[in-house]
């Protein structure tokens, strides 16, 4: 485990809570005040979604979000200026969550080099499979980049081969489907966690559809972390601009339930 994610799961508080956020909704400005915001409410490591036009794995929420991205004139080199401008008030751990489509045409090695030059310490492709993973893989590692594993209630015969394979964190899917809020998550995470204890010493969090504290902290205190996105986004979307207030009360609530667990 790099020292990123170290600092992100070996903390006093034991649970990460770990936000998502789509760059350049509704700008670039605003990306960034809504990162410093998240990371004085105590959020541990912010996903950074990266726009992109047909986001498969992504719900209702995040897909107009990047559609306002996009329609706004973000841009892969866009993303790479926000980062920067954290970069100079901040260290906060940061990953990236896009899809490889970007990622493929921006150039692996320019994508990673330039992730490793701005402190981004891994990259979430839920477009990637397990199996197909070593092309985007094997250029990240090169730049100290950690591509992180995706386990989902389908994997249940699966589970083994990529947690023992996984680096920086696993991403536990709660549920099937697309991102997104739900009162209802799939059964069988606390297995699903157990089996991947069972065969790494890499810590997992938890994510898709959380989005109050009690549900924060149920996830919390059977994982090693909770990460939420789709809630966070529809605070943009309805607020836009003048978001960061309601963002910053949010997070510190759900920040403040994951310490409980």
């Amino acid at each position: 485990m790099t020292d990123m994610f170290k600092r992100v799961f070996d903390t006093d508080n034991k649970k990460a809570f770990i936000a998502f956020i789509t760059a350049g909704d509704p700008d670039a400005d605003s990306t960034v005040k809504f990162i410093l915001e998240m990371e004085r409410a105590g959020a541990d490591l912010i996903e950074i979604g990266i726009p992109f036009s047909d986001p498969t794995a992504e719900g209702v929420v995040i897909q107009e979000a990047n559609i306002r991205a996009l329609k706004n004139g973000m841009t892969t080199d866009g993303v790479f200026d926000i980062v920067k401008r954290v970069r100079e008030v901040s260290q906060i751990p940061l990953v990236f969550m896009t899809y490889v489509n970007p990622v493929f045409h921006y150039g692996y090695e320019k994508f990673f080099a330039k992730c490793e030059e701005l402190g981004v310490g891994g990259i979430i492709i839920p477009d990637v499979p397990f199996e197909e993973k070593e092309e985007a893989a094997q250029p990240a590692a090169e730049h100290n980049v950690e591509v992180i594993s995706m386990i989902s209630p389908t994997s249940e015969e699966r589970i083994k081969s990529i947690a023992q394979e996984a680096r920086g964190f696993i991403y536990v899917v709660s549920s099937m489907g697309v991102t997104g809020v739900r009162s209802e998550f799939s059964a069988g995470r606390d297995a699903m966690v157990s089996s991947i204890r069972r065969v790494t010493d890499t810590p997992c969090a938890i994510g898709f559809g959380i989005s109050t504290p009690e549900q924060a902290k149920g996830m919390a205190s059977i994982s090693d972390g909770v990460i939420v996105g789709s809630a966070i986004v529809r605070i943009v979307a309805e607020h836009g601009a003048g978001a960061a207030p309601f963002i910053y009360e949010y997070v510190k609530g759900m920040k403040d339930a994951v310490k409980e667990a």
